[in-house]
């Protein structure tokens, strides 16, 4: 959370980096004091204090202060293990784990959910509408959506996935208003992506991306899910970031499966008995 609000100092007002700047310097402080000190402090109004928590991605200063408290007060640093060339299975077991395990942790006080709420509310109602939702992503990224792609197909949605710069640029081009289209991307640098988001933008689409915080991919997002973290993926494979979006996908796939509610489990339970039937057929 921390690390968001310090990458995002640049993008906000000025009155509203005092504000950052003074969670920054106590984060502590800043989760306990009433919104008038606050304010004081930063030498701003009231209003800009609540107006910096929604720029950051939150429903607002009640909001980003339980969110805060959670980060400083719940033991839950992310300490970054890197691998070593010389560890053992057993070390590998438990750095790797913790990694995940701490990572996952931290975004859980990091998520912001008036975000998550705007990506659901906007993918249900393509789904309900027979809109097309496309989930973009290259390499470990473009796995992220295929996996995305499976588990809103189960849901009876018109979702696919595309990993080829090319057919991404083609299909956001024929996106209409109402479509989704959900970028997914680590560094949020990808040449293709930018070109990709910045059409389905221009043609209508609802553009949701999963992406760091500060990177150029924000900048064609109407909603940002972001997604921070320490990992040095110029040394591996991005491990954690892969299962911070696949975290990602599952929280949408199941806001949008209680968003659709009764239509949905009559087709779900279909499924499961096709596909026992054909598991136990009898062989040719």
């Amino acid at each position: 959370m921390l690390d968001r609000i310090k990458a995002s100092i640049p993008a906000l007002p000025p009155a509203e980096q005092r504000v950052a700047k003074l969670v920054l310097a106590d984060p502590r402080s800043f989760a306990s004091l009433p919104v008038a000190e606050l304010a004081e402090r930063a030498h701003v109004s009231k209003p800009t204090v609540v107006r910096f928590c929604r720029s950051v991605g939150y429903d607002g200063l009640a909001d980003f202060k339980l969110k805060l408290a959670g980060t400083v007060n719940e033991g839950v640093p992310f300490v970054h293990r890197a691998v070593d060339e010389d560890d053992k299975p057993s070390d590998l077991i438990v750095k790797v784990i913790d990694n995940a395990v701490s990572a996952l942790l931290k975004y859980r006080n990091d998520a912001a959910s008036h975000a998550f709420e705007r990506a659901i509310e906007a993918l249900t109602a393509a789904g309900k509408s027979a809109r097309r939702i496309e989930f973009y992503g290259v390499g470990n990224s473009g796995i992220v959506a295929q996996d995305a792609q499976h588990k809103f197909f189960r849901l009876g949605v018109n979702a696919v996935a595309y990993s080829d710069g090319h057919v991404q640029v083609m299909s956001a081009t024929m996106l209409q208003p109402g479509d989704c289209a959900v970028i997914i991307s680590n560094s949020g640098r990808s040449r293709d992506l930018l070109d990709a988001a910045e059409i389905a933008r221009k043609k209508g689409a609802t553009t949701i991306v999963i992406t760091a915080s500060g990177s150029p991919l924000t900048q064609h997002a109407q909603i940002l899910l972001a997604v921070d973290h320490p990992e040095d993926y110029d040394r591996y494979s991005p491990m954690v970031s892969r299962l911070l979006h696949l975290t990602v996908i599952d929280i949408l796939t199941t806001g949008v499966a209680l968003r659709l509610g009764e239509q949905l489990r009559p087709m779900l339970q279909e499924i499961k008995r096709n596909l026992r039937a054909k598991r136990y057929a009898a062989p040719d």
